[in-house]
């Protein structure tokens, strides 16, 4: 008995991680936020850094909703009214009534029949997933699907799977044709907005592909999109890459911990889909909801971003988003331009790209480098996230110390 060889296993694999630069356990811990002054958006203090602020460039709460009065009242009161926490499952008596109204007003955002929420993005993927799949079910994936959306597609099981080249609509078609047969449902499955990438999946052109051959299995073809980095974030009103494809998925799933500030995802669908999920969803019937506090919060974030305030605030986005896109063209960056504020730089390099993100830290400026393996040699990047909390200054900032960069 004991652990001693576990250990040594386990150890061994960990220095594997470090040695290939993929291991993400030191985490920088954020022991302060200061608000924005002087013309800034707020700044970041960081366990082990003493008084230097960031500013955090790696961020995916794109309306900067987690530090808005009024989330943070809502929060508040909700907590005082409901308690820190549920208690229970959701069954049991985990139900509180922030959860219905929230979902109750995520329906009505998304113009579905119905939504439920999750503990999580990721937690939602995996309990709706699966239940959608049977032993007779087929399923195709984007190459470049989250790692939720992998993993669930593992769990379910099906009868076949085959992944088709990243947004390639010839590949996607061909593929269907080959699964044609070998399954009675097929789900097609994606992420909505890339997060690696910022680029988006062409729902409009999938949704044509898939009705042509829906013909060809017994139970249809169901469409199903994640689109966690895109609702808050994406199209003209926030709703996301349906809005920008003018597109409607069969099932959509979003999180509430991007662009609504809070904690938590969910699923938006037919009133039918989301009550047999309510029944069989494991990651829904045997795991504590979201606190009722953060169902009050996300709901009131759900209400600012369907405002004319939401409204300014993802016309402020894009305008910082062109600007940073701008700037680093002129600079003499390579860069994959579009409409979704992650901007990703094109490194191509993983020791130049190590060398960015460090440069950027010793200017108080937080980014994600993303190095083989985690994307393809040649493929290296650093990943830029623009929120609404930052301003013109902010960008000049990140532009002024990236030419520093590239002048030395």
């Amino acid at each position: 008995m004991g652990l001693e060889k576990l250990n040594r296993i386990l150890q061994a694999q960990l220095k594997e991680l470090d040695h290939t630069g993929t291991s993400k356990r030191r985490e920088s811990v954020i022991t302060g936020i200061k608000p924005a002054a002087n013309g800034f958006g707020p700044r970041y203090l960081l366990a082990g850094q003493g008084n230097k602020e960031f500013l955090r460039m790696n961020s995916n709460s794109y309306l900067g909703l987690a530090m808005h009065p009024a989330v943070i009242s809502a929060e508040e009161k909700a907590a005082r009214e409901y308690g820190a926490g549920p208690g229970a499952v959701r069954f049991i008596s985990g139900t509180c009534q922030p959860h219905v109204e929230l979902e109750e007003r995520l329906a009505l955002f998304h113009n579905r029949e119905g939504a439920m929420i999750f503990s999580a993005a990721y937690a939602a993927v995996m309990g709706i997933l699966p239940q959608l799949i049977t032993p007779l079910t087929v399923v195709l994936s984007d190459q470049l699907n989250h790692n939720s959306i992998i993993n669930a597609i593992r769990l379910a099981k099906p009868a076949a799977k085959a992944i088709y080249r990243h947004l390639d609509m010839a590949d996607l078609e061909d593929q269907i044709k080959a699964l044609a047969g070998k399954g009675e449902r097929l789900v097609v499955v994606t992420d909505g907005i890339f997060s690696m990438r910022g680029d988006h999946a062409p729902l409009d052109r999938i949704d044509a592909i898939c009705r042509t051959y829906e013909k060809h299995f017994s139970e249809g073809i169901i469409t199903v999109v994640d689109d966690s980095h895109g609702v808050g974030a994406f199209g003209k009103t926030g709703r996301g890459t349906e809005e920008y494809t003018d597109t409607r998925a069969d099932v959509l799933v979003a999180t509430l911990g991007k662009s609504l500030g809070v904690n938590g995802g969910y699923v938006a669908a037919d009133v039918a889909v989301i009550d047999y999920l309510r029944e069989r969803s494991p990651f829904y019937v045997y795991s504590n909801p979201i606190t009722p506090s953060e169902a009050a919060a996300a709901r009131k974030g759900l209400e600012i971003l369907d405002s004319a305030e939401g409204q300014q605030l993802l016309d402020h986005l894009r305008t910082l988003t062109k600007h940073l896109e701008d700037g680093l063209v002129q600079a003499g960056y390579e860069i994959l331009a579009g409409d979704h504020p992650i901007v990703p730089i094109m490194v191509c390099d993983t020791q130049k790209t190590a060398a960015l993100v460090s440069h950027l830290f010793e200017q108080g400026i937080l980014v994600t480098g993303l190095n083989f393996p985690v994307v393809p040699k040649g493929d290296e990047e650093i990943r830029l996230q623009v929120s609404a909390s930052h301003t013109e200054k902010d960008i000049e900032y990140v532009l002024s110390a990236l030419g520093l960069k590239m002048d030395g």
